[in-house]
């Protein structure tokens, strides 16, 4: 499970954009749980769930891996995955990394 902080300005639709970016980066409309919580499977991914986080300011992602997936198709799940974070919290994947770094400085 991986928790990612969101844009300033993107927090305000986060529920939306979570949805929505399932279905523009995957393709798929998204099975909601019962506890609010967004599932697709895709390519290399026989899940990724995803739901906010604490207050609404953060997206939690859990996923479980095809492990019999091709090159292909990790190569695309993965940039389709990438394609999804940026389109849900704003951040690249380079300012994701930072921000990362940055929370494990702090916590030491």
């Amino acid at each position: 499970m991986q928790e990612y902080q969101i844009k300033r300005g993107y927090t305000k639709d986060l529920a939306k954009s979570m949805v929505q970016g399932l279905r523009d980066q995957f393709e798929l409309e998204p099975e909601v749980a019962a506890d609010g919580h967004y599932i697709v499977a895709y390519g290399a991914l026989h899940r990724l769930e995803v739901w906010s986080g604490a207050g609404g300011k953060t997206l939690v992602v859990d996923t479980e891996a095809n492990r019999d997936a091709g090159d292909e198709a990790i190569i695309d799940t993965n940039r389709r995955f990438r394609n999804y974070l940026q389109q849900v919290t704003g951040y690249t994947a380079k300012e994701r990394a930072k921000k990362a770094q940055q929370a494990l400085k702090g916590s030491e």
